[in-house]
């Protein structure tokens, strides 16, 4: 078995086989409705379940409708409704009870302790759904629309991340930039910058990221451009203040006119005031492709855990 936690941990070729794997298994679902499952039906009999801690839609969604696909089975289990929320029961026998009724667990958590904690006693392989550093499903994700989009590796592209530059999408995005060895501008106010060490780490990888505290010099000649929302779950700052702080990084079309012609836009949801509505509704903005996507990358990423991948 193995575990998903973070990009930064898992081999370039393995992200690379489960994006190629994911792009395979969407070409051969043309034909068919969302819940028909995969003809090799490679997770029958197998149960994955979740736990979310925080608010999700595409997340939740997107793992269920994967496993079923992969003709296995999902169960969701609401921590409001666990002993462990209410301090009855240890997170270790939590996951040893976990572990001896499901297959593998899908985590989406407001503490990386906890997240260590749950693979520190599991005996199945756990997912990182998202925690506060960290959002690993999504980045590769977004990096298999992005290659279905252009049509070439992202390593020949180059990416620009408008917004906070401190958070767990941007982090894994970093990370990724060194493991798939992409071109990175990052534009963010000097106060919202990434973790030191993490970009300490990604620069001495990758001498392609740049940071710069204007959107236009960013976006400047861009396949792609990102943001997401300022202020992120449980975001426990003055927002008025901190919404008042991106007033200049914010994705428009004026931003857009300095990207490649063909660029195009995405955004992970949910979307606040980072974008206009210009940009968010045009044919530039591929955020409904990009959300569907989850479904196939969830589905590859399941494969590569339970050592299944081709």
């Amino acid at each position: 078995m193995k575990h998903f936690i973070n990009i930064r941990d898992i081999p370039s070729k393995d992200l690379k086989k489960i994006v190629l794997d994911a792009k395979k298994r969407k070409s051969r679902r043309k034909n068919l409705n969302i819940l028909d499952t995969d003809k090799d039906s490679p997770l029958k009999g197998k149960l994955l379940i979740q736990m979310f801690e925080k608010s999700s839609l595409r997340t939740r969604l997107s793992f269920y409708i994967a496993i079923k696909q992969l003709s296995g089975e999902a169960l969701t289990l609401r921590t409001d409704e666990l002993h462990l929320s209410r301090g009855r029961e240890s997170l270790e026998d939590t996951a040893k009870i976990i572990s001896t009724f499901g297959n593998a667990f899908m985590l989406r958590t407001d503490s990386e302790k906890k997240l260590e904690e749950f693979k520190k006693f599991m005996t199945i392989p756990i997912i990182n759904g998202l925690s506060p550093s960290s959002h690993p499903s999504q980045v590769l994700s977004d990096i298999f629309t992005i290659e279905e989009i252009k049509k070439k590796p992202i390593s020949k592209l180059q990416i620009c991340w408008i917004g906070d530059a401190n958070n767990n999408v941007i982090n894994s995005l970093i990370e990724a930039s060194v493991k798939f060895s992409f071109k990175l501008n990052i534009a963010s106010p000097k106060k919202y910058l990434p973790n030191e060490n993490l970009l300490k780490w990604a620069k001495s990888n990758n001498k392609k990221i740049k940071i710069v505290q204007n959107c236009i010099k960013a976006a400047k000649g861009s396949d792609v451009v990102f943001t997401d929302k300022v202020i992120s779950m449980n975001d426990k700052v003055n927002k008025v203040k901190k919404l008042k702080e991106f007033n200049n990084f914010k994705v428009t079309s004026k931003v857009m006119s300095y990207a490649k012609k063909d660029a195009i836009f995405l955004h992970c949801l949910p979307r606040g005031s980072e974008v206009s509505d210009e940009v968010f509704l045009s044919k530039q903005s591929k955020v409904w492709q990009q959300a569907l996507n989850r479904i196939y990358v969830q589905k590859s990423i399941l494969l590569y855990c339970f050592e299944k991948l081709r």
